[in-house]
């Protein structure tokens, strides 16, 4: 098979190595790609993942048989319904379908109707509102984008005031474009924080191993959010008995709720859960793979990611097919110095041979190649992957491969899997 992937980042990465793996797929293709995915893909770069009619057009060109869509935007854009309707099999889920991850107030009210665990909120689409509605509740509190924001349009503010400043951001000063328009007020809730992704075909599905994430840019989960500075996978956290609960008490309604809503979801659900005194509780859902959780997942994976994606698209998913490995992986992302602020590109990249040297692998999501030479093109520079048999093992096996890369102003936690080792 030509599998074409969608993307250029460090799961796109993950995504196109573990799928070069399977016996499956014949050539591997990615639009537009970057440099580390070129070593396994032949990238695309002039097509970017925004350009559905693009992408229609080299699968087309290029004669694809299978298309797996990871980013969000294209997912939200119906870049699966359009190479679809153009005959051509496409991993992901349709876009009335993505609305579970592009719209926050969508997937909030779907659980609010079939009863699925979340924080108690309220919808604004007056920012006057909004803010005399603040001044009726405490802090903390949390303000949250409608739509799409590159990962950063969730607010968690501690006090009312910043709260005001965010809703006032985003409705007024057009911070997040229109994804601002609408903004969802929330309670705060208390606990830790899992991801559990979930291969879906609309009947069946099936979690995989529950994973960790690490938003603020500063050790001890200081400073602002970011994409990810890094994760690991299993989660502690994620027992039998929260497993059970997740499943009986989210997994499975979502699953219900969707179906009764009359779309079907085939791709990849990501629930992001809160672990509160109560129970498990949903923060979020993506449509998609997570970054960088990916990277700490489907280095576990031991199954033909390939034939999950087919059997996903042909509702044909089983949980026999979805085995992973009973080992620990850990995920440090090396960031250019200011992000998610202000950085600058274009810095000189080494060690990354020594690296993957010490059993790492190195997934690329901002880099790019300038007369032969491997720069930093963008926030999250790197993410450098390590696996053991304990979660510490794979924590102290990816920080040693991560020390030896270097580039003017790298930046990474020290942190990552610290509290759960």
């Amino acid at each position: 098979m030509k599998v074409l992937v969608i993307g250029g980042g460090g799961r796109e990465h993950a995504v196109c190595k573990k799928l070069a793996e399977s016996p499956k797929v014949d050539a591997l293709l990615c639009a537009p790609g970057n440099a580390g995915i070129a070593q396994v893909a032949t990238c695309v770069p002039e097509v970017k993942a925004t350009d559905v009619a693009g992408i229609v057009a080299l699968a087309q060109r290029e004669h694809v048989d299978f298309v797996c869509v990871t980013p969000d935007d294209p997912l939200a854009l119906g870049c699966v319904d359009a190479l679809e309707a153009a005959g051509i099999p496409a991993f992901g889920p349709s876009a009335y379908a993505a609305q579970m991850e592009s719209s926050k107030i969508f997937s909030k009210n779907l659980m609010k109707k079939y009863g699925i665990p979340t924080a108690q909120s309220e919808v604004f689409t007056d920012c006057a509102a909004a803010l005399a509605y603040l001044d009726t509740q405490s802090a903390p509190i949390v303000v949250k984008a409608d739509g799409l924001a590159l990962g950063k349009g969730v607010v968690v503010a501690q006090t009312i005031d910043e709260a005001k400043q965010a809703v006032r951001e985003m409705m007024e000063g057009g911070k997040f474009g229109k994804s601002g328009a609408r903004v969802l007020i929330e309670e705060c809730m208390v606990g830790r924080e899992v991801t559990v992704l979930c291969f879906c075909d609309g009947r069946t599905i099936v979690p995989m191993v529950a994973s960790q994430d690490h938003k603020r840019v500063f050790d001890g989960d200081k400073g602002p959010n970011t994409g990810g500075m890094g994760a690991f996978a299993p989660s502690p956290l994620y027992t039998p008995e929260v497993a059970r609960r997740t499943t009986e008490e989210i997994l499975l309604p979502t699953l219900r709720a969707m179906n009764a809503e009359g779309f079907t979801f085939k791709g990849v659900l990501y629930v992001g859960l809160m672990l509160t005194a109560d129970g498990p509780k949903v923060v979020e859902y993506n449509a998609r793979f997570g970054d960088p959780e990916t990277q700490a997942v489907l280095p576990l994976l031991t199954s033909d990611l390939m034939e999950i994606m087919m059997a996903v698209r042909k509702q044909r998913l089983d949980e026999s097919m979805v085995r992973f490995e009973d080992k620990a992986a850990a995920c440090i992302i090396l960031a250019s110095g200011g992000y998610p602020g202000k950085y600058e590109g274009g810095k000189a990249i080494t060690g990354i041979d020594a690296a993957e040297k010490r059993g790492a692998t190195v997934y690329h999501a901002g880099t790019k190649l300038i007369d032969g030479q491997l720069v930093t093109a963008g926030g999250r520079v790197l993410g450098v992957t390590a696996t053991g048999d304990t979660l510490r093992g794979a924590v102290d096996a990816a920080y040693a491969a991560a020390r030896e890369i270097h580039f003017e102003g790298a930046h990474m936690r020290s942190d990552i899997g610290s509290r759960d080792c």
